[in-house]
């Protein structure tokens, strides 16, 4: 009987570096498309639009059977994941008019919480105490980073709106996880994706329509921006993560995304010469840390941005 061979012990580690690299990326374009005059719905929209065009034919080439296949179930599950996914970028994009970089990857990024609080919430699985202490330590974090923006000036139109938006795209990608790894398990990757990306890009592109936000009369700059979006931190950086969960733990992927705040707040330094306020850098500190620990005690944690 044969079998896939397996990758070399340290590929599985230079791809989540090549993963956690191109999604650093992603708020940086974010930010450059709507300094393009892109709304940030259309950005969300595009992100996944040309992600899902350009998986389509790697799914039906590889996938087709499995998706010829799909039950009633299965349908529904990718609806609601890709609902839940559509709503983490439409927030999370939209938060960066009005907050830092910073502040903004570091809020959203917190889904390994969240997912533990699920899991103790609807699942009663008991959380271990070091769940508890990086829930705690997290809070607390968020509680600087929130004292610190509203007291800063530059550090966004309105920072507490912004982080509170980048807190809602933390709960919603938490959604998604929670019900993409239910579909995720009856399915292949290509399928997954396609299926997940597609679903949100409906989503966006109707919320898009009705909302009566301009999606195609836009700068050259700006569709090469949105193309290196889906390209980027979509693709590269998502199919990244989710192919190396094949090699390594969950929880061990979900500490590696912990570099996406670190990487993104420094690009955005050197991109757009946002620095940290002390307090707000107090606050990233504790988030980073209380995120690192809930997803050490948590068997389960889910990747990032």
């Amino acid at each position: 009987m044969s079998h896939t061979p397996q990758p070399a012990r340290w590929l599985p580690f230079v791809v989540l570096g090549i993963g956690l690299a191109a999604i650093s990326f992603g708020a940086i374009f974010a930010r450059l498309a709507q300094a393009e005059g892109v709304s940030s719905l259309a950005v969300a929209t595009w992100r996944l639009g040309f992600a899902a065009l350009i998986i389509t034919p790697v799914a039906f080439l590889q996938s087709r059977h499995e998706l010829a296949r799909l039950t009633r179930r299965q349908i529904g599950m990718a609806l609601a994941a890709g609902f839940f996914l559509a709503l983490h970028f439409a927030t999370w994009i939209s938060s960066l008019e009005y907050t830092s970089v910073a502040s903004s990857t570091a809020l959203v990024t917190t889904n390994p919480l969240w997912i533990g609080l699920a899991s103790f919430l609807i699942f009663r699985e008991t959380p271990t105490k070091m769940m508890i202490g990086g829930i705690a330590l997290s809070f607390a974090g968020s509680l600087f980073i929130f004292w610190s923006d509203s007291q800063t000036a530059g550090a966004g139109s309105n920072p507490m709106f912004g982080n509170l938006l980048a807190l809602v795209g933390s709960w919603c990608f938490s959604a998604y996880l929670l019900i993409g790894r239910r579909l995720r398990a009856g399915l292949g990757l290509p399928a997954y994706i396609w299926l997940a990306y597609g679903a949100a890009a409906l989503f966006l592109f109707a919320a898009s329509g009705a909302g009566g936000v301009e999606l195609f009369s836009l700068s050259n700059t700006a569709w090469l921006v949105l193309l290196a979006m889906a390209l980027g931190p979509q693709l590269l950086g998502h199919t990244a993560y989710n192919w190396s969960l094949r090699y390594v733990s969950a929880t061990f992927v979900a500490v590696v995304t912990l570099g996406e705040p670190v990487g993104s707040a420094l690009l955005a330094f050197l991109v757009f010469g946002e620095g940290f306020a002390p307090l707000q850098f107090v606050g990233f500190s504790l988030l980073l840390v209380g995120i690192y620990l809930a997803a050490k005690g948590e068997k389960g944690a889910g990747s990032g941005e």
